[in-house]
């Protein structure tokens, strides 16, 4: 028997009945009604297959939270080293502000090392630092 993706299985072409000599013929009742629940059967477990990988998808694991939250200081350690270019640059670094705030505000998942959660803390912390420095500055001139 041959897997042919969602439309089920079907037969290889050796295990085919052969056709009768006059060219038609008449299924029985039995052959009918097996075809149709084979045929009902493989679009429910298609939808079914369909529902649990939706499912799945949803579902994170600590390792992709650990991902993401490593991602996201490495992402904020970037928009601060650019807004050091940009003020070493004699910039007022508006752009490099917004995209830090930006960085910021996304969320931040916790994992379960508290090192890591202390470091990334300490990164936010020095994030939002930046960001006030530039108000006291936007608001004194």
């Amino acid at each position: 028997m041959k897997v042919t993706g969602p439309s089920g299985p079907s037969a290889s072409q050796g295990a085919r009945p052969a056709k009768p000599a006059g060219g038609f013929s008449v299924p029985s009742a039995g052959a009918a009604a097996s075809t149709a629940a084979a045929a009902a059967a493989a679009g429910v477990s298609g939808v079914a297959g369909v529902s649990a990988l939706m499912a799945l998808q949803g579902v994170e694991d600590a390792t992709e939270r650990r991902r993401r939250a490593i991602r996201r200081g490495g992402g904020l350690l970037d928009r601060l080293d650019e807004l050091k270019l940009a003020l070493l640059g004699g910039e007022a670094g508006e752009g490099a502000l917004e995209r830090l705030g930006r960085s910021l505000r996304e969320e931040r998942p916790i994992d379960p090392d508290p090192g890591l959660n202390s470091l990334l803390a300490q990164i936010d912390l020095r994030a939002a630092v930046e960001l006030a420095k530039a108000d006291l500055r936007r608001n004194a001139a």
